[in-house]
Formats: C-alpha cells, structure tokens, sequence
C-alpha cells in the first residue's frame, strides 16, 4: 500500500467529505479515511495513484475553506535521507538542480518521477539524515522561477530502524511494515546511473529545435518524458552544438529520433539538401567495446540495422575532451534504431565499468575525491573543483568534466565514504610510476603537450626520469604532488597506456610504482611476521615488497614497491600513507605536564 498524509485539515471535516473529494477528482483509495484532529491518512492502490492525488489536491483543493496539505505518510523510523521534491519548472537545468541540491550535502541519488503534472517531480537521497532534513528546511516552499518549491519526505525502506519498531497505532495498523513499493519503481531509472545521450546537431537546426520561445523543445521534452539541454553558447561560430538527453534509454532514443525528425523537416522547408547524418558523441572509454574484437560488434550494428557508421580518429582526441564522433548514416528510422544499439553497448560497458569500480573506490582513504574533478562530474560537491580546468575543446567537453553522469553523483556516491577533506594542507608525496620504455613519447606527448596538460591539469610535477641504469624496457615517471594530484596523474598515465594500445584489449593495465618510506617505519609497514604486509595485499589486490636488507638513502628513507592495476595501486598507497601517518603522529613528543616546554633532544 501507499499511504498519504493529509494536512491541514479542518475540525468540522469528515470521512464522507474525503470520500467525495477522492471521488470527484476520480482518484481511488483503498481502505477508509482515518480523519483525526487536524490530519487524517489514507491508502491508495499503487505509487501512481499517490503520486496523483498529491498532485491534484495538495495546496489546490479546500475543505471547508482551508487548503489541504497532501503528501507521502512516512514513518518516523523511514524519515532517514530520502526527499521528494515537487513543482520543480519543467524547464529548470539539471545543473541548476544539481547545485541547489548540493548546498545541503552530498547527494547519493536523484531520481526524476514521471507525473501528469506540467512540473517535474523527483526523488532525492542524501548521504546522510542531517543532509536530508535540512535540505527539506531550506527547499520547502522556496521560489524557483516563480514555482513555489513542495519538499517531503518518502519512506528510504534501507533505512536501519533505530530502534523496535513501534507497534502499529489503534485502529490503523496498516501503518506498520516498511512498504514495497517505492517511488522510484515504475518511474524513471536514476539518472545518475544511467549515461545521458550526447548529440551533435548542425548549429542552423538549433534554433527550429528550440521552437518559438522553447515551445518546440519543451513538447518533446513532455513526450519523451526526458530533459534535454542544447548546449548553445559551447563553442561559439562552431559549426555544431552539443544536445544532452537525461532519460530511460526509451525516453532518449524517442527524443533522439524525434529531433531527427524536426531537423529533417526544417531541411526541406529551407531547401537544405545536404545529408543530415546521425552524430552521438561517446567517451573514448567505451570505444574500443563498441567496437569489439576486429570490428564485429559495430559491423553486426551496420548489418542489423541497415546503416553506415563511423568514428572519429584517436587523433581528435585531447586531454580536455575524451569524446569520439559515431557518425550515423541512413534513412531516420534507421538511424534511431542504431542509436539503440550503439547505446546499449555503451551502457553496458558503463555497468561493467561501476561494477568494477565499486569493488574498490569506498576504501581508498586519505583522498578528497570531491576535489578530483576527474571522473565525470558536475555532481554535488565536484563541479567547483574544476574551476582550475582549462576550457572544454572542440567537443564540448573536458577531461574531468565528461557528460558522462554530468548530472548526478554516480562516482561521489560510491566514492562518499572515502571522500572526507582532509585537515590542513595536504602534504606533497613523491611515487615513482615505472612505464613500457616505447610509451614516453605518448606520455610526453608533441612538442611536451601532452605532458604539460597533464601536469596543469593534476596539479603535480611530472617529470621522466633519464634512462640511464635502468632496465631498458621501462622508464620512471616521477610525480610529485598532494594525494589528489597524485590520484589524476597516475590515473590518465594508466589510461593513456590503454588508450595507445601499450596493453591488449583484454588486457589489464598493471604497473610498478614505488614511494619511499622512512627507515625506522618500514617495520610498520611489514607488520609482525608480515602480518601487516599480507593484510594490505589481501585488501587492495596489490603486490606489496618491502625489499630486505636495503641500504636507507641519505635521507634513512627505504623503498616499497607496488604492483597492480590503478586502483590496487592507489588503494596500497593510500593505506600505506595512513600507516606513515600514523607512525608520524606517535613519534610527536607530547605536551609536558604544567604546560612546561618538552626537553631539547640531544645532539647526536
């Protein structure tokens, strides 16, 4: 069942009255109205029907002359992280949305609703309770382009209950048991976990896109339930523009074919007769999948769906915009129907990828991962980091600022655990990257480009060391830098080595690094009989040595070594960091007694 709450009830009210309201405004319940003083609760058959009487009679309905309050019942042991937010403008940006949310806390998901209602409605989870209840202080009847914002809160049925549940109250048992429904169910999927799709369009169709004062643009948004962002001002004199579409893959597909549709017409209104070809714009990550082994996955596309596709070179690609042109051509049905295929392949790479991910980003610690600014972002508490960033290329997009998930949390969610700022300043560590001797040139890039953008954009010091007395087949990359920056470096360095096909396609990426650890610590980080050692290779997947019997450098510090791909790499380090933390905190001398000054040490 799903149960409402109705306030703001007038005394003189009664169940009859409810019965007649519900059933002139054709909206079934399911039990009777328990009408006390002031409120009263009812059941409704489905979240659709709910949703509907929210929105037909909450604030717009009067019972004897007051106006009447409806909204989800929700336990007290479910009122955890989880708000609906209502009347939102149809044609409010989801980055507008996204930054509004994010003032009160880290947002884990957000979800949109689909209603009959010409505003939009979505479901919101925050990180945390004291998140979620002051975002619903702050947002509850606030003005948004003249809407007057509804904020409540709906059961989050993973909620941990505080305590025994409470019995159901007398005569209204119904009350108890989480329900199993949810709002999210049979509405859209979350648009954080899902990739949004990327269009190219000819700048001359953007305006018949748009339609007269947006009328064209907000029709197809209302009937293919999806919001969609014509980003006009990126690249301005630039021949196209980039469309973003948040929806279902339904909801984008439908949107994608019709605004092929609308530029096909406006086409042959102005007599423009040159081919209008299908452009999706697609994160280099997923190509070489599209792809697949020899080209078969697309030629099977092309085949089934009777088009022809292309793909931009790797040569389009800079370190500011990692997306590729799938170029689409034939007729429009055609083309949608590669889209849907072209799409599904990338969403499941996309799932493949979190999936992946999610085993190992929650643990890495001692990281501000709300600074990275790496991974695709514009999520709460990630898009002011990238204020450093150079501008977007060509494409429209940057590194670290990619369409992908640009309006949700999807890596901030997995990755909040882990992402508390850390005190102070962090301190600049120095790793030791060990790469294939054949890649410097595509590290370094021409003329040192690539190198250089790199360094700006981590904010690190990345240096190659010279070759001399080393193994031949490898080189090192020093890189010097905070935590963060070491994280972007070695992160796009792993990358790039995959992208240049120094590894095979089903092959994954494992280096060597190594950080220097201070003589007297090392034990720590061995542990008794290796324990610690084994506990952090166990943990992080990584080849961990503390090679014996080293002589300490001049500075008594001694090396560790790592090995493993990026994010075993990242994880052991950080641990080990922790460790030297640790060890550092413990050899602080501490406050003498009486507040007198600790005694000089002796001179050695």
């Amino acid at each position: 069942m799903n149960k409402l709450y109705i306030g703001n009830v007038s005394a003189e009210a009664s169940e009859e009255d409810f019965e007649t309201i519900f059933d002139k405004w054709k909206i079934p319940h399911s039990g009777p109205f328990l009408v006390k003083t002031g409120y009263a609760f009812v059941d409704c058959p489905d979240e659709k029907t709910a949703m509907k009487a929210i929105d037909t009679l909450s604030g717009k309905v009067e019972l004897h002359g007051k106006l009447l309050e409806v909204e989800h019942s929700v336990p007290k042991r479910q009122r955890s992280c989880k708000l609906q937010i209502r009347n939102i403008p149809p044609d409010m940006q989801w980055e507008v949305l996204d930054g509004m949310l994010a003032q009160y806390g880290a947002v884990e998901s957000c979800e949109q609703v689909n209603t009959e209602t010409e505003t939009a409605v979505v479901n919101v989870r925050y990180t945390a309770k004291d998140q979620a209840r002051l975002a619903m202080e702050k947002l509850n009847g606030s003005m948004m382009e003249n809407s007057a914002l509804k904020v409540s809160y709906i059961p989050d049925e993973t909620a941990a209950p505080e305590g025994p549940a409470p019995g159901g109250r007398r005569g209204f048992n119904a009350r108890g048991p989480p329900r199993s429904g949810s709002p999210s169910l049979g509405a859209r999927p979350k648009v954080q976990s899902d990739i949004p799709l990327r269009m190219l369009v000819p700048t001359q169709f953007v305006g018949a896109i748009i339609g007269k004062e947006g009328a064209t643009i907000r029709n197809v948004t209302k009937q293919t339930h999806s919001k969609i962002d014509i980003h006009r001002k990126e690249n301005a004199g630039a021949a196209e523009k980039p469309i973003t579409i948040h929806s279902t893959a339904e909801g984008c597909s439908n949107a994608c074919k019709t605004i092929m549709e609308i530029m096909q017409k406006e086409a042959l209104d102005t007599k423009f007769t040159e081919e209008i070809p299908l452009k999706v714009l697609v994160h280099n990550t997923f190509v070489g999948r599209l792809i697949g082994k020899e080209g078969r996955n697309l030629k099977k596309i092309e085949v089934d769906t009777g088009t022809k596709i292309t793909i931009s070179p790797l040569q389009d690609l800079t370190l500011y915009n990692p997306e590729r042109t799938i170029t689409v051509k034939g007729t429009i049905e055609a083309c949608a129907r590669a889209e849907e295929e072209v799409m599904k392949k990338i969403r499941e790479s996309y799932e493949s990828d979190m999936a992946a991910m999610n085993l190992q980003s929650n643990l890495i610690p001692g990281l501000n991962l709300n600074a990275l600014g790496l991974f695709p972002s514009g999520t709460p508490g990630m898009g002011p980091s990238m204020s450093h960033v150079p501008p977007p290329g060509p494409g429209g997009s940057a590194f670290g600022c990619s369409p992908y998930g640009a309006e949700g949390p999807f890596w901030a969610s997995m990755m909040s655990a882990s992402s508390q700022p850390l005190a102070g300043h962090p301190e600049s560590e120095t790793v030791h990257l060990f790469i294939p001797a054949l890649a410097v040139g595509a590290i370094i890039g021409k003329q040192g480009q690539h190198i250089k953008q790199l360094s700006h954009f981590a904010g690190a010091s990345i240096k190659i060391a010279p070759a001399e007395g080393m193994d031949p087949k490898q080189r090192m990359v020093i890189i010097v830098g905070p935590p963060e920056a070491q994280f972007k470096a070695q992160c796009r360095i792993f990358g790039k080595l995959k992208e240049e096909n120094f590894f095979g396609p089903k092959e994954e990426v494992k280096l060597e690094a190594h950080i220097k650890v201070p003589s007297f610590a090392a034990g720590r980080v061995i542990g008794k009989g290796g324990k610690t050692v084994n506990e952090l290779q166990n943990l992080t997947c990584a080849e961990v040595v503390v090679p014996r019997d080293q002589t300490p450098d001049e500075n008594e510090q001694v090396i560790v070594k790592i090995s493993g791909h990026f994010f075993a790499c990242q994880l052991a380090q950080r641990k080990i960091q922790e460790i030297l933390a640790q060890v550092r905190r413990q050899q602080q001398p501490k406050p003498a007694p009486g507040g007198a000054q600790p005694p000089l040490p002796r001179r050695k």
